[in-house]
């Protein structure tokens, strides 16, 4: 089917009674002149462009990455509506995670049919990552994927009512970190006004001080070792650093296990990222904005898996994760066997996310928290988990790889009632439970049991914690 928009007409598909259009270039291409600078918008066009695949993705910093290709158009997006012609309809814009490293909008998983369906304009998006998106370049701006998602979010406000959706009623979501995305934009004083909700999904650690953001991309530079990294191929740099990020959890200079899947992430500029959110917020800056924070009861057991298959072993002196007192706390009130994991899920992602609702709350914004308990049957309730069940793409690698092939139906119904507590909240603002206090709960369990309310379940966790614990940039002492 044929659209026309404020910049022209695209062709779209069909995908039942959604209309899908793909691939929709909202920046120029970020090469040449344009290699690591901020993102310019993409122009208008004559005739009728179609839009009927995904743009290719951006280059990837990891070995899992998706494989590179040779058309640089990676600043896409993608929209599903259910009616073009209403006008009005609620709108979710989904930030993928991939450790700022991977991921693309194209993925499988990411299809937008299902939340389509329940009455929402649906729209994804490709942003910059690795080093074209956050490693910190000489005459560079920083944060240029986070760049992306905003000049992403203004196409949003200027374009989305001609696919029925209302710039009035944008819920901006993201998982892992996208969810971090998120958090970053919601205390962002840019990102004003280009949203009224926001979700949180396992929102991690990982913001960098510029000193060490600095102090990676000398490291990287010096292992290139052929001049300024403006002028390095995007395909060299990606590679470039996927090698080098693979050697970082085994470094003894600092880098890991601190650095062992979240070397890269937002840089405390003090200019689009100002602090920490957690810090940041607590002034009252985004309190008009609604927001839903979740986190999954076992956060760190993926992560734990990959590094035991990448040959790495825990630190054999935990305060590398976290101050002595900390740690103390851990073995105190832990079996011996289960503090590293614990103090990973921890520090890693759901101390972040519970001090990012408690200081939201704390200003006075409307919050919510819950817990994803659903299990993969190896992983329990891992990082990641809530994405098939969200946007139900249970034939998904990935979501086969988490849930050991086709789910049964308590999980289906699980992943119904979570999808529908996403789609309240972007409609109404309340996703079904009572809002967050400034401490303590409430809080919603999200899993396969009859859904219940209760105190915040980690709060054995998070008596153990302070701000000033989390460390100042949010990844455990430096």
């Amino acid at each position: 089917m044929n659209l026309t928009t404020p910049l022209g007409t695209l062709r779209g598909d069909r995908d039942g009674q959604l209309a899908v259009f793909r691939g929709i270039p909202y920046a120029e291409p970020p090469v040449g002149r344009l290699h690591l600078r901020a993102p310019v918008p993409a122009p208008g066009w004559d005739g009728v462009r179609d839009a009927v695949e995904f743009g290719p993705p951006p280059p990837q910093s990891a070995p899992w990455g998706s494989e590179p290709t040779d058309d640089p158009n990676w600043l896409t997006l993608n929209v599903w509506t259910p009616d073009p012609g209403a006008g009005g309809l609620p709108v979710l814009v989904w930030i993928h995670g991939g450790a700022y490293l991977i991921g693309h909008s194209g993925d499988p998983l990411f299809d937008g049919a299902a939340l389509a369906r329940e009455g929402l304009v649906v729209v994804t998006l490709n942003y910059r990552l690795g080093v074209e998106g956050f490693v910190e370049v000489d005459g560079a701006p920083s944060n240029r994927g986070l760049l992306d998602q905003l000049l992403a979010l203004r196409w949003v406000r200027d374009n989305i009512a001609a696919f029925g959706g209302d710039p009035d009623r944008v819920t901006v979501s993201g998982e892992s970190a996208g969810g971090g995305s998120v958090a970053a934009l919601l205390a962002a004083p840019s990102a004003r006004g280009l949203f009224g909700r926001a979700i949180a999904a396992s929102p991690p650690a990982g913001f960098l001080t510029r000193e060490l953001a600095v102090a990676l991309s000398r490291a990287l530079r010096d292992r290139i070792g052929s001049g300024p990294l403006t002028e390095v191929a995007p395909a060299e740099l990606a590679a470039a650093y996927g090698a080098f990020g693979a050697e970082l959890p085994h470094r003894p200079d600092g880098w890991g296990p601190a650095g062992r899947l979240a070397a890269l992430g937002p840089v405390v500029d003090g200019d689009l990222v100002e602090d920490v959110p957690w810090r940041t917020l607590a002034d009252g800056r985004a309190r008009d904005v609604d927001l839903l924070v979740t986190h999954t009861r076992d956060e760190g057991r993926l992560f734990v898996s990959i590094n035991r298959q990448l040959g790495v072993e825990p630190p054999d002196d935990l305060t590398v994760l976290a101050p002595p007192a900390v740690v103390d706390g851990y073995r105190r009130a832990w079996p011996s066997e289960q503090v590293h994991e614990t103090l990973y899920s921890d520090v890693l992602v759901r101390m972040p996310a519970a001090h990012l609702a408690e200081a939201h709350a704390g200003s006075g914004g409307r919050t919510f928290l819950g817990e994803v308990t659903v299990e993969s049957p190896a992983l329990g309730a891992c990082h990641g988990i809530d994405v098939p069940l969200v946007f139900g793409t249970y034939g998904a690698p990935s979501a086969q790889l988490l849930l050991g092939g086709a789910p049964p139906d308590e999980i289906r119904a699980a992943g119904d009632r979570l999808r529908r507590a996403w789609t309240d909240f972007a409609r109404h603002g309340d996703p079904g439970w009572p809002t967050f206090g400034a401490r303590g709960g409430p809080t919603r369990l999200l899993g396969v049991d009859r859904p219940a309310v209760v105190p915040y379940p980690e709060e054995r966790s998070r008596a153990l914690w302070t701000l000033d614990h989390l460390g100042p940039f949010g990844l455990g002492p430096r």
